[in-house]
């Protein structure tokens, strides 16, 4: 298995990027988010990865973090939804915004997605519903295309990664409020619409203010 791809950039493709690592080319297809992300050719970068095997079929998929490569692979678990659809879920709304839709069930935002009918985004969010939790308490990771990139050329290399995106100021306090909200005795699956919902509509809320507006959200309406 191939998890990780470090090494310099020789074209970008529409749908993937070719990557030399010590002489040897990988072509890892990408999300358009992903690759309008990464830096040019003859750039440093690397990418998590995902390998598929088919009988007459090898394909590479990237990754800038390893939420993401998590949301690719639940992804694939769908019926009726291939490592195209998926790519095209996460180029159109990124892992937090699949963390955010699946939580709140919002399945209209899965189907703005190249590709994804009305039946398959409803199907994403029944059958992921409940591992949304688990994801979204991941928290930010570090984006692959910060590390290092090893080389045995002569001259040393000095990476240049693409300037990630900004992780969820509250992403830890998410984590953090699920956990509570778990210990409280609520459902994985309610108590991460209610924290989704809650940094939504206060993306600054620290842990504490989280858990008091998904609280009140998780609150039996009179």
């Amino acid at each position: 298995m191939i998890g990780r791809i470090a090494g310099r950039i020789e074209y970008k493709a529409t749908d993937h990027v070719l990557i030399d690592v010590r002489g040897v080319g990988y072509m890892v297809f990408c999300s358009d988010r992903t690759l309008a992300a990464l830096p040019g050719a003859g750039e440093a970068t690397a990418l998590y990865t995902d390998l598929m095997v088919r009988e007459d079929l090898l394909q590479l998929f990237g990754f800038p973090t390893l939420v993401e490569k998590e949301w690719h692979r639940l992804l694939l678990s769908v019926q009726g939804v291939g490592a195209k659809a998926s790519l095209a879920i996460l180029g159109t709304l990124g892992p937090d915004g699949v963390s955010r839709a699946i939580a709140l069930g919002d399945w209209n935002a899965v189907k703005a997605a190249k590709g994804i009918g009305p039946k398959t985004a409803q199907r994403v969010v029944n059958e992921l519903k409940d591992k949304a939790p688990t994801i979204m308490a991941m928290g930010a990771a570090v984006p692959a295309s910060s590390a290092a990139v090893i080389d045995d050329s002569p001259e040393p290399v000095t990476p240049t990664p693409a300037a990630p995106k900004a992780a969820p100021a509250n992403a830890s306090a998410q984590a953090e409020a699920l956990s509570a909200l778990g210990n409280l005795g609520y459902a994985p699956s309610d108590a991460a619409s209610a924290v989704a919902q809650a940094a939504g509509d206060a993306p600054d809320l620290d842990t504490a203010g989280l858990i008091r507006a998904a609280l009140k959200l998780l609150a039996p309406k009179s």
